[in-house]
């Protein structure tokens, strides 16, 4: 524990200005963009979430969209046609049961279409700062057994191995500090092992 924690100084140190990648500007978009970004990259939502708002900036106006509308819109994602179904029904859901507004609970999001876990954690901790979880995408399980902080693949088992060494107060950020430190210099087919400054307490794991 005592080096996670070192290693979790330092990275505060080297980027302090971590944050959540997805552009948004309400929970709601937030929400959207986190469920377009299965299997996609933040820089490709981000460029597609702009006109996808332009049309529907809120749950009401999602709801009543079109199908195919959606899937045209959504398309750079990948998986657009799931992804289209997705939104229409969490839009309609949100309208029905929480008045258009996007819920701040774990169990009320992770009953919307297309959420699950890991995108109710990105909403809780970035637009509620609720540390209910911690977001485990492919940086974050990466870098976690790397350097030896768990040995599990399944991201829920990963998540649950990091809420018992990091404190509570930083397992929103802690994903922020992951991610950015496995973009930048931790990279998952050359990782810049000279230049890290975490180094020295890395267990390399490759």
């Amino acid at each position: 524990m005592a080096h996670t924690l070192k290693i979790l100084g330092i990275l505060k140190k080297t980027y302090p200005d971590a944050h959540c990648a997805l552009d948004h500007a309400s929970p709601f978009e937030l929400l959207v963009a986190t469920v377009l970004s299965a299997q996609c990259t933040d820089e490709r939502v981000n460029k597609t979430t702009p006109e996808l708002f332009k049309n529907y900036p809120t749950a009401l106006a999602m709801s009543k969209a079109r199908i195919a509308d959606l899937e045209l819109l959504v398309r750079p994602t990948g998986f657009y046609k799931n992804k289209a179904k997705s939104l229409k029904l969490l839009s309609e859901a949100l309208v029905e049961r929480h008045q258009g507004e996007v819920p701040s609970t774990m169990d009320e999001l992770v009953a919307l279409r297309g959420v699950g876990r890991k995108t109710a954690n990105v909403v809780l901790g970035n637009v509620f700062g609720k540390n209910d979880g911690i977001v485990v995408d492919t940086h974050v399980g990466r870098l976690s057994r790397r350097m030896g902080w768990t040995r599990e693949t399944d991201p829920e088992k990963v998540e649950r191995a990091l809420m018992a060494w990091v404190p509570q107060k930083d397992w929103t950020l802690i994903s922020h500090l992951l991610i950015t430190h496995g973009r930048t210099v931790c990279q998952a087919r050359k990782p810049h092992c000279s230049e890290c400054p975490v180094e020295k307490w890395c267990e390399k794991i490759l």
